[in-house]
């Protein structure tokens, strides 16, 4: 298997979804702005999300893949079978239980969540009647991640990559053609999100019973290798959670600060979130199974150069996107969703969030792909002392910024993209001193010849893009036409120089055994 084609494959799947959000998030702050409906629907999503992620795509898949994998090596098609379907009985049975607890305990966990929110009753009492529709959510989309564990380990990236697109479409729906129909219009996002997590788990069936992995119910108490993952999770579950719940106390913080606080940060992460999935969740998709497979057969040769594959392509394609987002972020902002109730104001804060985000863009996708290489170890010790000493460190900074240095929301941005700096490094570093990942030849020159091109790339966008203000009185054609000629030609002079110091493509294709 080629992974660079798998990862074009999965990216470029990946970049339908992150358009079609784009989309979404346009109409969406077009229709509610940035005020206290979209206040009360970004946390009211964000709370499903937040589990998701600590339970479905967090820690649940980086103690499942590994498992899995080794089945599907070592262990051969009808023990594979059994471990899936007695994995989606566990976890179906806990989610129902989550579920439900979670819709009786919404009032409590919006105080714990937004508790700035209580000083306004009206939304507070919206907050918490969104996140009771919202919730199921979190039922949908567990089982679709595990869905997608199962495809991504039977190198199926591409189904996983594309179903995330259901989502957007029943949101972008949703504002188009049913919030009229709603008393509460903001309510139509809500039913969105529950049938978009309905749309999702359905579309995967199909895929699943293609490999004969169409989970069937089977309880047992004492399955090997399902009290193996529950092991492996515990220790994952405290890890995942810490990265969370930092950014769970930064809603606490930006619910204290002005109104819009929350919709700016939550704009401003859209437009990282692009780069960070088209990339790191790709990449970390692809190398998880590779690395697993690797370790499981004492290919230590092939677990280096698998990382450091991974390493380069991050740094190629991931410095270039951090530049384009500080030195683009008025004109991306203001061409995405500078319409309707979205106001002037709400560009300048949103702006000043991105350019603080993008600081920390690099180690954001560093950590996905580095982080896979002590899941692929079933090690999860290591990156849960890891992330608790970010956790810790993020909250001293965001202390620093906000209250000390009074760079309110931004500071908060700013905050998240040092710490997973310094999460990407620690791990980076423990990587090394564990003896199990050594550096390839070669990164001296590929760094310098690397920064000439950013230099370029950078120097080229600031002196043609203009001066933002002007970007809020073209036209809705015209910014799009300019956007995306500025991210050509940014495209074209990064590419063009690295071309010119050396680089090739053929360098980076990487080949596995399936």
């Amino acid at each position: 298997m080629n992974l660079l084609k798998a990862l074009a494959k999965v990216g470029s799947m990946t970049f339908v979804s992150r358009i079609l959000g784009f989309v979404r998030d346009t109409l969406i702050a077009r229709v509610f702005g940035a005020g206290m409906l979209s206040d009360a629907f970004i946390v009211a999503f964000k709370i499903p999300n937040l589990l998701r992620r600590i339970s479905a795509e967090g820690a649940f898949s980086q103690a499942f893949v590994p498992i899995l994998a080794e089945y599907k090596s070592q262990r051969g098609f009808s023990e594979t079978q059994v471990l899936v379907n007695r994995v989606a009985t566990w976890l179906g049975i806990i989610l129902v239980v989550v579920t439900i607890l979670g819709m009786l305990a919404a009032p409590w966990i919006v105080s714990l969540i937004a508790p700035g929110f209580r000083a306004d009753a009206a939304k507070m009492q919206l907050t918490i009647e969104l996140l009771r529709i919202t919730f199921p959510y979190i039922f949908f989309i567990s089982l679709v991640s595990m869905a997608g564990g199962v495809l991504n380990t039977y190198n199926r990236f591409g189904i996983p990559a594309f179903t995330p697109v259901w989502l957007n479409v029943s949101m972008i729906a949703a504002v188009l053609f049913f919030a009229d129909y709603f008393d509460e219009p903001i309510k139509a996002l809500a039913w969105a999100v529950f049938v978009g997590g309905f749309l999702q788990l359905i579309f995967q069936i199909p895929f699943l019973k293609q490999i004969g992995l169409l989970p069937k119910f089977d309880f047992k108490r004492d399955d090997e290798g399902v009290w193996r993952i529950l092991k492996l999770m515990g220790p994952a579950v405290l890890g995942v959670s810490v990265a969370q719940i930092s950014l769970i106390l930064n809603t606490i913080f930006a619910s204290f600060l002005i109104t819009g606080s929350v919709s700016w940060l939550y704009y401003a992460d859209r437009l990282m979130e692009f780069p960070t999935g088209v990339l790191g969740v790709a990449l970390g998709t692809i190398l998880l199974p590779s690395l697993s497979k690797a370790y499981a057969s004492k290919d230590d040769s092939e677990y280096s150069q698998l990382l450091d594959w991974g390493l380069r392509l991050t740094f190629i394609l991931a410095a270039p996107a951090a530049v384009a987002l500080a030195v683009l972020a008025a004109p991306l902002v203001t061409s995405l969703f500078f319409y309707g109730k979205f106001t002037a104001l709400d560009v300048a804060m949103t702006q000043q969030a991105l350019i603080a985000y993008s600081i920390g863009l690099l180690g954001l996708i560093l950590v996905k792909i580095l982080a896979p290489g002590f899941y692929a170890r079933q090690n999860i010790k290591t990156p849960v002392k890891i992330a608790v000493f970010t956790l810790v460190m993020t909250q001293l900074m965001n202390i620093l910024f906000v209250f000390v240095l009074d760079l309110r929301h931004a500071g908060l941005a700013l905050a998240i993209g040092v710490g997973a700096c310094i999460n990407a490094a620690l791990l980076y570093y423990h990587l090394r001193k564990s003896g199990c990942f050594h550096l390839q030849a070669g990164w001296f020159k590929f760094l310098i010849k690397l920064v000439f091109a950013l230099i370029v790339m950078g120097t080229v966008l600031y002196y043609t893009m203009g001066d933002a203000t002007t970007w809020l009185n073209y036209s809705l054609l015209e910014r799009l036409i300019y956007l995306t000629g500025l991210v050509l030609l940014g495209a074209v002079s990064y590419f063009a120089t690295l071309l010119l110091v050396g680089f090739r493509p053929r360098d980076y294709i990487r080949r596995v055994n399936r």
